[in-house]
């Protein structure tokens, strides 16, 4: 192992005591500071769980229906919460049942802790029962993963991985423990956080000069443009953030992941970039002279075509981790850090100003954009309920206050477009992955996350069906956690692209699905379907003042589409309307 430098405080205990590796675990996960795991027990984790059973004052354990569930339900724990997520699985398949959850984590930054079982360490690669090479499986999609064997290395290997995952661009980290190591006795001689690691910067030194150029090149320009991700969120700068965009009086649009970093009533919020962002936004990235991107990595979604984006503009990325810049977009000029930290000094550098006739830019876009597409969405003359209507009449009860958790598809896009957010950490969604099934299980963990607040999950017909067991959590918990399924009978996203693409071969995206209100039932969770426009805001008041669990299903149209649209392989000034 890499030698660790440890803090002298946070000690669990002030002189030895004999602990088995299990005992060690759950020592550890208590003095970082970690009140709520998600899991599922097994054969090779048992000595964790036989433990478990004596910290039942300490932890809460949550027992999902599927690791990837739990995975989830500690993604939605972190979102909300800004803490580390932490998930238990037994080994092999339980293990193997991360992996979607991990790779999920990794691309949106998420920070976590897993702890899987392994079988004993003589019977490693004797294809043992229920054993898998997790490590090498989990390598691509973990920031750091490790493999103990003796019991003696878990309080250091547990406080690096819960360094690492925390630090710097967050992320996942898994630790697998072998079943030895679990049982094995050792002297504990107490628990300390780590502080740094050899050879792991996670924050870059800081260049003034890079700040100093930025500066420059915003205070000549005449239409710059800023876009920020999630960032901003993940390093708690969005107050650092707001104060830099306001004195600079640039107009903002995010990224589905920045959603929320900046309330979306702000003067200067312009809307959401991407393939099915804004029409300003989108087209605007092609015409402002100086581009400055914060806590975002330039995805495909965003850029459309890279060879004919943002060709014009003087590029200036702010980014805490250095490989994101000249990454996907070349950069004039390139900031590594924090932006917590970053920010203020550009703020101090840059002068006050106002864009007056830029920003009406924006809004005359806007207005044809409402005109076109916004206005028939949110108060549609057909008679069929579109997505965009549930979503506005949601924000109207909700004042803009719940945190809304969504799946993958149609609704999810929809959901980002048309939500409304006063604060940060309020939208919760899988954005560089794409995982269907994400939803139920994540508004579970954002309500242990954020147990205040009101959790809406904003799920698809075909999404649902994925972790749909997970309504068991949602029964055995009794956690308060609301249930809004869109149901357009299809595979919305796919069938689109099918219209759109394929000349209306709509190969498999026809999915059927069962009496929801009913399967909720038998979980013991109150349900409502609705069909008619004039049920629907009774139902949503419904749902949002019942004491515990609501699912509701609302049948909207069955080949409504989401437009503005970019499609593939276009650039981001051939954005449609329609």
């Amino acid at each position: 192992m890499e030698a660790l430098d440890l803090e002298k405080e946070n000690t669990a205990t002030a002189q030895k005591e004999s602990l088995s590796g299990s005992q060690a675990v759950l020592e550890a996960l208590i003095c970082e500071g970690v009140d709520t795991v998600f899991g599922y027990p097994g054969g090779a984790i048992m000595p964790i769980y036989d433990a478990l059973y004596d910290y039942n004052d300490k932890l809460k354990h949550i027992l999902v229906r599927h690791e990837q569930g739990g995975i989830h339900a500690a993604q939605g724990f972190a979102r909300t919460s800004g803490k580390v997520g932490v998930v238990f699985a037994t080994s092999g398949p339980g293990a193997t049942n991360l992996v979607t959850g991990l790779a999920d984590a990794m691309i949106d930054s998420t920070p976590l802790v897993a702890i899987t079982g392994q079988v004993f360490a003589h019977l490693l690669g004797t294809d043992a029962f229920q054993e898998t090479d997790v490590i090498n499986i989990t390598t691509p999609v973990t920031k750091w993963n490790y493999q103990v064997t003796d019991a003696t290395e878990i309080p250091s290997v547990l406080a690096k991985a819960f360094y690492i995952a925390k630090s710097g661009r967050p992320g996942p980290v898994l630790i697998d423990i072998t079943k030895n190591a679990q049982i094995q006795k050792f002297d504990f001689e107490g628990y300390t956080k780590c502080n740094r690691v050899r050879s792991y910067r996670p924050k870059p030194i800081i260049r003034k000069e890079y700040i100093e150029q930025a500066a420059e090149l915003i205070n000549k320009a005449e239409k710059p443009f800023v876009i920020f991700g999630q960032g901003v969120i993940l390093g708690k700068a969005e107050k650092e953030f707001r104060a830099f965009i306001e004195k600079a009086g640039i107009p903002s649009a995010w990224t589905i992941l920045g959603l929320s970093a900046l309330p979306t009533d702000h003067p200067l919020n312009v809307g959401m970039l991407g393939m099915h962002g804004n029409y300003g936004p989108n087209i605007m990235t092609n015409e402002c002279d100086v581009l400055i991107a914060i806590g975002m990595r330039f995805d495909d979604r965003v850029t459309g075509r890279l060879d004919k984006y943002a060709k014009q503009a003087k590029v200036i990325h702010l980014d805490i981790d250095p490989s994101e810049i000249d990454k996907n977009v070349k950069a004039t000029v390139g900031v590594w850090g924090d932006c917590k930290e970053t920010l203020p000094m550009l703020t101090r550098l840059v002068e006050t100003k106002v864009y007056p006739q830029w920003l009406e830019r924006f809004r005359s876009y806007e207005e044809e954009e409402n005109k076109e597409v916004i206005f028939e969405e949110l108060h549609p003359s057909t008679e069929k309920l579109t997505m965009g209507e549930v979503i506005r009449n949601l924000n109207e009860l909700t004042g803009g206050d719940a945190v809304i958790v969504t799946d993958v598809g149609q609704h999810q896009m929809v959901a980002c477009r048309y939500a409304k957010f006063n604060q940060s950490k309020s939208n919760v969604t899988s954005g560089g992955l794409g995982t269907m099934g994400f939803a139920l299980p994540a508004a579970i963990g954002a309500k242990f996350g954020a147990p205040e607040r009101t959790v809406v999950a904003v799920i698809g017909d075909g999404g649902v069906q994925m972790t749909i067991q997970e309504l068991g959590t949602i029964m055995q918990t009794g956690i308060n956690v609301k249930i809004l399924i869109l149901n357009n009978e299809f595979l919305g996203m796919v069938r689109q692209w099918q219209q759109l693409f394929n000349d209306k071969r709509y190969s498999f995206v026809d999915i059927a699905s069962p009496d929801y209100v009913i399967v909720a039932k038998g979980y013991g969770i109150e349900g409502q379907r609705v069909t008619d426009r004039t049920d629907l805001r009774d139902a949503l008041k419904k749902m949002l003042a019942h004491e515990g669990s609501f699912l509701l299903e609302v049948m909207v149209g069955k080949e409504n589409n989401v437009f503005p649209m970019v499609p593939q392989g276009c650039s981001v000034s051939e954005v449609r309307l329609k």
